[in-house]
């Protein structure tokens, strides 16, 4: 079908590729769904958790940004994608998706520039997308990057401002009037190229054609009227030599049609590097310059660090550091409250990996000596309140069972339930386990299936399980352990109840009580209580061991004969003492 002249070619939005990580069944199952908003793309299912999401996400974005460089890139006469949806990327008071309702006012929202090739994502990492806009509307979404630029007067698509004729509001394009005279040559629009009205000056309109008849031409003023003599003059000749005045003569711009034009500075307008640090970008103008040069060589420093085939917790740990420095520096430069919480978080983070490097390979902080620790702060802190929990809540005041309620209590602490041998109870007491297992049976703090005997008697193979009622599930209790911490827990005790030299003297239960209560409460440098000379109160040891407080002493210089204990020495009501270098590894790291 033809198209009659004066008509208007249909505009053609920008075109957006919209690729989505949404959670796929279960979370235990660890599935995303990839979608992508192209109809030729089908959804994926990609197993690994949103690491791997993401991963295939910014392949499946990259493979689109392959395929647009390969058709020419972004077209020049296309309308602004971000436009067509009212501007609501980055209107603050439009709702992405406004597809009803009032739009924006005019003036409210000014679409200008080149059309470019843009690329968004979010800060979760759950939505990327890639989309042909105005460089006004890419300039103003923030977290917005601006790939490539389309070339002036490309032959990509038409919209209603390029490449096509203008008609009238309101009449048909290609109708005419029924007026009974020929209808004048439509006036076609000249094309011209989009910029930024701070980057350079408009490029030249093009000159119209000469116009086929006087009352068409545009623009020049008419020429004056004839004098009588020279209306009697012979006809002058058919060329049109007014024509080629007008063509040579620049065509006026308005002033509202003609952007601000600034002159250029000499040089690139920008030549300080780029950064980008915390899915934050560097701002351009942000003094002092060494602070700004940080920032830039920091966020490099860390997007290295991630490249990297081995992990370095030492060099991640100064990179946290530098990281809350620097950022606490921005904060008070820009009074942004939000830096000095990432800053904040980056002391926390710098804190956090040096602990991971001292489990890791047992460094000590602050001296050189290397100890192979059994467990980590947070296991320790946990060591501790088992040990408060069985000290308040043990059914039975002798130092027996005290023990067997700690080692039970380790054995049934994550669902109230667990295992025994008769060789574990023999370990733990020699005589007295079926009478200790009598006891917490009768108190009703512990069920057993057979009877005390027939657990002593029980094989590995063929363990005894057992249960503890107040750690039942559904029970409130005072602390939580799960798989992990329970079973290394769990060890870390079996080993100082069954050191080989505690048994070797042949301590009795109080005695190993107090052995398992110091090395919990050591700090990492072997010494007791949470400061220098400080020491453990000897009633809450006392309370824990079964013991009056007065004897605390005499079963503390057991320990030091059974290099359990460097030194020990009371005074002032507290225990003060040190725990031998043999026994590093099993402190509580207080």
């Amino acid at each position: 079908m033809a198209v009659e002249t004066g008509t208007q070619q249909e505009s053609v939005a920008g075109r957006v590729w919209t690729v989505r990580l949404d959670p796929h069944g279960r979370l235990s199952d660890g599935v995303v769904r990839l979608s992508c908003s192209r109809p030729s793309c089908a959804d994926q299912r990609i197993p690994g958790g949103a690491a791997a999401g993401r991963r295939a996400a910014i392949e499946h974005v990259n493979l689109h940004l392959a395929g647009i460089r390969a058709g020419g890139g972004p077209r020049s006469g296309v309308w602004c994608a971000c436009r067509a949806v009212d501007c609501a990327w980055h209107a603050p008071a439009a709702p992405a998706g406004r597809r009803e309702g009032a739009r924006p006012a005019a003036g409210a929202v000014r679409c200008g520039g080149p059309v470019v090739l843009t690329a968004y994502a979010d800060r979760s990492g759950r939505l990327w997308r890639i989309a042909e806009t105005c460089a006004r509307c890419a300039a103003a979404t923030p977290g917005c990057r601006v790939l490539d630029t389309a070339a002036p007067g490309g032959a990509g698509g038409t919209s209603g401002t390029a490449g096509g004729t203008r008609t009238a509001p309101g009449r048909q394009a290609g109708s005419r009037e029924n007026t009974g005279t020929p209808a004048a040559a439509p006036r076609p629009v000249t094309s011209m190229t989009p910029t930024f009205s701070d980057q350079a000056p408009p490029p030249p309109r093009p000159s119209s054609s000469p116009p086929p008849s006087p009352p068409a031409a545009p623009l020049p003023p008419p020429p004056p009227v004839p004098s009588p003599a020279s209306a009697v003059s012979p006809p002058p000749s058919p060329s049109p030599a007014p024509a080629p005045e007008p063509a040579r003569a620049p065509e006026p711009v308005t002033p509202l049609s003609r952007p601000r034009v600034y002159t250029p500075r000499p040089g690139p307008l920008r030549t300080k590097p780029w950064g980008r640090i915390a899915q934050r970008e560097v701002p351009y103008g942000l003094g002092p310059e060494t602070l700004r040069t940080e920032l830039v060589e920091l966020g490099d420093a860390f997007r290295a660090y991630q490249r990297s085939a081995e992990p370095d917790l030492v060099v991640l740990a100064e990179l946290h550091d530098r990281k809350a420095r620097a950022f606490r520096l921005w904060a008070d430069a820009s009074d942004d409250d939000s830096l000095r919480h990432d800053a904040a978080r980056a002391e926390e983070a710098a804190r956090t990996t040096r602990e991971m490097q001292a489990n890791r390979t047992g460094q000590l902080l602050g001296d050189g000596s290397v100890v192979k620790r059994m467990l980590t702060r947070g296991q320790g802190v946990l060591a501790r309140v088992v040990v408060e929990h069985v000290a308040a809540h043990a059914p039975c005041p002798e130092p027996e069972a005290r023990l067997v309620t700690l080692m039970l209590t380790l054995r049934a602490a994550q669902a109230g339930t667990g295992n025994v041998t008769g060789q574990d109870l023999t370990g733990w007491l020699q005589d007295d386990a079926v009478r200790v297992l009598r006891q917490l049976v009768d108190a009703g703090w512990l069920h057993l299936p057979c009877t005390p005997d027939e657990a002593l008697a029980s094989r590995p193979e063929n363990a005894t399980p057992l249960t503890v009622p107040e750690l039942l599930p559904d029970r409130p209790r005072a602390f939580r352990l799960g798989k992990v911490n329970r079973s290394r827990l769990s060890g870390w005790a079996q080993k100082v109840v069954g050191d080989r030299k505690l048994r070797k003297k042949k301590l009795g239960p109080a005695t190993r009580l107090l052995a398992l209560y110091t090395a919990a409460h050591a700090r990492p440098d072997g010494h007791l209580g949470p400061q220098d000379g400080a020491g453990l109160p000897l009633d809450r040891a006392a309370l824990f061991c079964g013991l009056p407080p007065g004897r605390i002493a005499q079963h503390a210089e057991l320990l030091v004969t059974a290099d359990w204990l460097a030194e020990a020495a009371t005074a002032d009501g507290r225990l003060h003492g040190r725990l031998a270098d043999r026994v590093l590894s099993l402190g509580g790291r207080l």
